[in-house]
């Protein structure tokens, strides 16, 4: 059943209760990575995780599906190319979720993109230990992810 979570700002990224924060190189220039975290459509090109997804609302939202079916509707709550992009999750059907909001920013580095993904969350108690336990499988899939994005980038 799908339920409403609590609307968050960008901040929410600093001072959620648990976040989880990866960084990796990129060889592409930050214009062309930041092209890609807008191009919603292509994630599930790049992002193994990501079965489908969608713009909503004039590209001020997104509809996004995972593997296995957890879906979110997300609006984008910070748009700053070629730096910063990031979005918070407005409805879902994950259970035990109270909060969600995600931040990619992008910085010059030898040449290509230092990318910084914060995961920023909310919830139960029972959410929170799971989401830990999780942190392994999405620093694999975010690892999987930047990979997979420099080499489209780079083709």
């Amino acid at each position: 059943m799908p339920r409403r979570l609590r609307p968050v700002e960008p901040d929410f990224v600093a001072t959620a209760p648990v976040r989880h924060v990866f960084e990796r190189d990129m060889a592409a220039p930050p214009e062309a990575v930041y092209g890609a975290l807008e191009d919603v459509p292509g994630w599930a090109e790049w992002f193994a995780q990501v079965s489908a997804a969608r713009p909503v609302g004039a590209g001020a939202g997104r509809d996004i599906t995972l593997t296995g079916g957890i879906r979110f509707r997300e609006t984008v709550i910070a748009a700053k190319g070629p730096e910063l992009y990031a979005y918070r999750v407005d409805v879902t059907n994950l259970p035990g979720v109270r909060a969600i909001a995600e931040e990619w920013r992008l910085t010059p580095a030898g040449g290509g993109t230092r990318v910084r993904w914060t995961f920023a969350t909310d919830g139960t108690a029972a959410y929170r230990l799971a989401v830990k336990v999780a942190r392994g499988g999405q620093a694999r899939a975010f690892r999987d992810a930047v990979r997979a994005l420099d080499r489209r980038l780079n083709a």
